[in-house]
């Protein structure tokens, strides 16, 4: 019997890298685009060609088997999704800030679904959003008779009446939008040669490309003071809510979600929670974000009721963050903080401050060693995490200037290192992840967007309560990452990115329009 040959078995070969190179430069047009006419094009290529991709990489797998004996059952479940997405479009497009809120409310929640051979936790709630924001940003730009402006063009300068360059921190932030673009199509370029190309391709459908459409749609909305208190006090209510999740599993000495988490527990003497993140690390870190969040609150708010609340939730989301055991979390909570104090206070003030906090953490672990694991060594201490960062840099220094390709990491260290732990083969350090996949050329890509996105969401933030909150997440989240990885693989990232760079450019333009104001009041004075 011949084999029926479909649309989607079809793409086989080269087909599915040169679709992952064109997915993401579709996104790099997403982010670059003059006018938005052209972004909303490929932001269109983009939302087509991401589950065309998927499809074909997880078309012989088990999981579809729905989809290959009953076409009709699964028919119908795709027409009923996309009738979703466009409902939610319908309300994005007739306001949109609430796609803030939204978006900010489907971050958390992880969805487990089997994706070629493997289960992922995937953000489905996240990727119907952004769906319909792209569809709500995509229909009336593609539909208008002219072409809509969506920037305000440069403001005019003294030194030259026609339409001058835009202001030194708005090109920053222009800055950041092009680093992410480059990273994106470096990611897809050297997927082509990786041992795991069906791993760089999940990667680039699942994160680079939702989380790059989100950035833009969230980078385009006016940030006012109230849509981001709105999004802050949501943020707040989730976290509390997940907190008191944990409480309950810790109580019950039951996990809800992530099996192995389960076998953990059950060979170890303590507990740890996760709540609804299906990893305690990952949970860990929201906490610690969401806990710099309201230290900036208690900094800068003078409310009485603001501050009363903020230290209230405080202390839940510390039982919470304690009963993670992510040591990781703790350090990045520290960093943040550390932070926001700089940008509060002086920095020689907060450097202080952190010369004391390490002193006493010095002190704790040379008294207690064995409370710290370090009895066991720096890879036990580590749960066998230093190997990982010593196996990442022998990849490294094996294939400084390309690496071994986007996703290569596992599949490279498990062919390396044949006994080692089935469950501990990936990275927790991302930078040593990217110096092992894409080598130099992605290394200096990642490390000029953490300069230049740092340098973005800090600069001229002291002032402004909000900038500065975001800016020490942003350092905390970046720190965490050295220790746990998921840098742009967590929609967080993405998110403070957006918000951050919007506050930013609009800064840079008010700075800009009482520069003019000035340049006025002075010329008719003269």
């Amino acid at each position: 019997m011949i084999p029926r040959v479909t649309a989607f078995a079809a793409l086989s070969g080269p087909l599915p890298k040169a679709g992952v190179i064109a997915v993401a430069l579709l996104v790099a047009v997403v982010l670059l685009g003059r006018t938005p006419r052209t972004r909303a094009w490929a932001m269109l290529g983009a939302l087509v060609l991401a589950p065309v991709l998927l499809l074909a990489d997880i078309w012989g797998s088990p999981q579809l088997r729905t989809l290959h004996h009953h076409p009709l059952f699964a028919g119908v479940g795709i027409v009923l999704a996309i009738a979703v997405v466009a409902a939610i479009a319908v309300v994005i497009s007739r306001n949109p800030t609430w796609l803030a809120p939204l978006a900010v409310a489907a971050v958390p929640f992880r969805i487990p679904i089997q994706a070629g051979g493997t289960t992922s936790n995937l953000l489905v709630p996240l990727y119907v959003v952004v769906a319909a924001g792209a569809l709500a940003f995509i229909v009336p730009t593609l539909l208008a008779d002219e072409e809509p402006i969506k920037e305000a063009p440069p403001l005019p300068s003294r030194r030259d009446p026609g339409s001058a360059p835009p202001p030194r921190r708005h090109r920053a932030t222009r800055w950041v939008e092009r680093l992410l673009a480059l990273y994106v199509v470096l990611y897809g370029l050297q997927s082509v040669y990786s041992p795991d190309f069906e791993k760089a391709l999940q990667q680039m459908v699942f994160f680079y490309v939702p989380f790059a459409l989100m950035f833009y749609l969230l980078r385009s909305l006016d940030w006012t003071q109230r849509l981001i208190r709105f999004c802050a006090e949501l943020v707040v209510v989730l976290s509390v809510l997940f907190a008191l999740l944990g409480f309950a599993e810790y109580a019950t000495k039951t996990i809800i979600l992530n099996p192995r988490l389960v076998v953990a527990n059950d060979l170890h003497t303590y507990f740890t929670v996760n709540s609804v993140f299906f990893d305690p690390d990952i949970f860990g870190r929201f906490l610690a974000l969401v806990m710099v969040m309201l230290a900036a609150v208690l900094l800068y708010s003078k409310r009485t009721r603001d501050l009363a609340v903020s230290i209230g939730v405080l202390a839940v989301l510390w039982v919470g963050l304690l009963l993670t055991l992510s040591r990781s979390s703790l350090a990045a909570l520290l960093v943040g903080l550390g932070t926001l104090a700089a940008l509060r206070w002086k920095v020689s003030r907060a450097l202080w401050v952190a010369v004391a906090v390490v002193a006493i953490g010095a002190a704790a672990v040379a008294i207690s060693p064995k409370t710290f694991g370090l009895n066991q060594g720096l890879n036990g201490a580590s749960s066998g995490r230093a190997n990982l960062v010593t196996g990442g840099i022998d990849m490294f220094a094996a294939r400084p200037v390309w690496g071994y390709g986007s996703g290569a990491f596992v599949a490279e260290y498990r062919k390396r290192h044949p006994h080692s732990s089935q469950t501990l083969s990936a990275s927790h350090t991302i930078a040593i992840t990217i110096a092992a996949e894409q080598g130099l050329i992605g290394e200096l890509a990642y490390i000029a967007l953490v300069l230049v996105a740092a340098f973005v969401l800090i600069q001229g933030a002291r002032s402004d309560p909000a900038r500065a909150a975001i800016g020490a997440m942003f350092v905390a989240l970046v720190f965490h990452t050295l220790l746990y990885a998921d840098f742009l693989e967590d929609p967080v990232t993405w998110v403070l990115l957006g918000i951050g760079t919007a506050l930013a450019a609009s800064r840079a333009r008010r700075e800009a329009a009482g520069a003019v104001a000035t340049d006025d009041v002075a010329a008719v004075a003269a």
